[in-house]
């Protein structure tokens, strides 16, 4: 029992950890663009590599986890759940690093005054992708639940942004390149914090047992 605890325990660190990458490469992303800056991009790209070899660990550790223990109940809920997480956070890399790779480029266009909605995108994004990890290490149903919430305002402002920029386009086409650039940054974020909504999914599915997704929280 003591050591089929710590297995477990072993498996949320290591989630934990790899959030802790996704994280801080959304973080160094998103503070490039901010702040046109190219320099960030490298550490990206370093941090990316972490970030697959989690996912590389933590998939080894589920499988290795379900053939030890044969779980059931709550461990079970945990070990598939973990799983599923772990692919969520990977794709969460993979969408930073487009948009520091996207930056590294765009910043040679024509430059799109930040708008407050973008920087509110920004915000409200990478503030979804914490409280969804903090809300898995704490066990936190209550926190998770804001997440999901938060999705719309997201959405919503991912819609805004691209409406503003097509409306820019029409108005100045030599802002075309930089803003077909920002609506895929927009679509990078909005699926980020589609990401971070499933994690709290399965934060909830893991501490309850309830299976909210496609709308079950609005019932």
């Amino acid at each position: 029992m003591v050591e089929e605890l710590k297995n477990l325990q072993q498996l949320k660190n290591f989630l934990a950890s790899m959030g802790g990458y996704v994280e801080e490469s959304l973080k160094q992303a998103t503070q490039a663009l901010i702040d046109r800056n190219p320099n960030n991009h490298e550490n990206v790209e370093k941090i990316e590599q972490k970030i697959n070899e989690c996912h590389l660990q933590v998939d080894q550790t589920c499988m290795n986890l379900l053939a030890k223990l044969s779980p059931f109940a709550s461990d079970l809920r945990l070990i598939l759940a973990c799983y599923k997480m772990n692919n969520d956070l990977e794709r969460m890399g993979d969408h930073a690093r487009n948009i520091s790779r996207g930056t590294s480029q765009y910043l040679s266009k024509k430059e799109i005054p930040h708008e407050k909605d973008f920087l509110q995108l920004i915000n409200e994004t990478r503030s979804m992708v914490k409280e969804s990890l903090d809300s898995f290490v704490n066990k936190d149903i209550e926190k998770a639940k804001e997440v999901l919430l938060r999705d719309d305002i997201v959405d919503e402002l991912k819609n805004t942004l691209t409406i503003q920029m097509k409306e820019l386009m029409k108005k100045d086409p030599d802002y075309v390149e930089s803003a077909l650039d920002f609506i895929l940054f927009a679509r990078n974020l909005e699926r980020i914090g589609d990401l971070a909504t499933n994690i709290a999914e399965e934060v909830i599915f893991i501490t309850s047992g309830d299976d909210v997704r496609h709308g079950g929280f609005l019932k």
